[in-house]
């Protein structure tokens, strides 16, 4: 892992999105295929002692847009990304950190970005596993386009 890369897309996720500093957002881990995302507890906990659902949901979220914005930054292309859809299934509580990890396949990271320097557009279905077993995972559909 390029550790300046992985320092600077979460320098842009704080400066942007406020909130993911106030949930303790973290990457841990960053690749041209993975992301690892981390936040504690104590910011996004519920009156039940675990994790809140809107901060699992969120960071959840915020580790696809920056799985997907790592894809473009790696592309050395400009563009702007959105989340044009997404599902959350919650299964357990989460008691403890709250770790969120999405995988890509080159082959899917690949058709990603050809699509969005071909036709100006791309969209991408990623899966973001939070918790252990998993306890929640979110489904969500990125769509980038090149800015003008």
């Amino acid at each position: 892992m390029n550790d300046s890369e992985r320092t600077e897309l979460q320098a842009r996720i704080n400066r942007t999105i406020p909130l993911s500093e106030a949930m303790g957002y973290r990457i841990a881990e960053l690749d041209e295929q993975h992301i690892l995302v981390a936040a504690p507890l104590a910011p996004n906990i519920n009156i039940h002692g675990s994790g809140f659902a809107g901060s699992i949901y969120s960071l959840g979220i915020l580790t696809a847009w920056g799985m997907c914005a790592h894809l473009i930054d790696l592309a050395g292309i400009h563009a702007e990304l959105v989340v044009a859809r997404a599902n959350i299934r919650y299964r357990l509580p989460i008691r403890g950190d709250i770790l969120c990890r999405c995988e890509i396949m080159e082959e899917a990271a690949a058709a990603f970005i050809h699509d969005l320097t071909l036709k100006g557009r791309s969209r991408i279905v990623l899966e973001v596993s939070i918790g252990n077993g998993p306890a929640a995972s979110i489904e969500a559909t990125m769509h980038a386009s090149l800015a003008n």
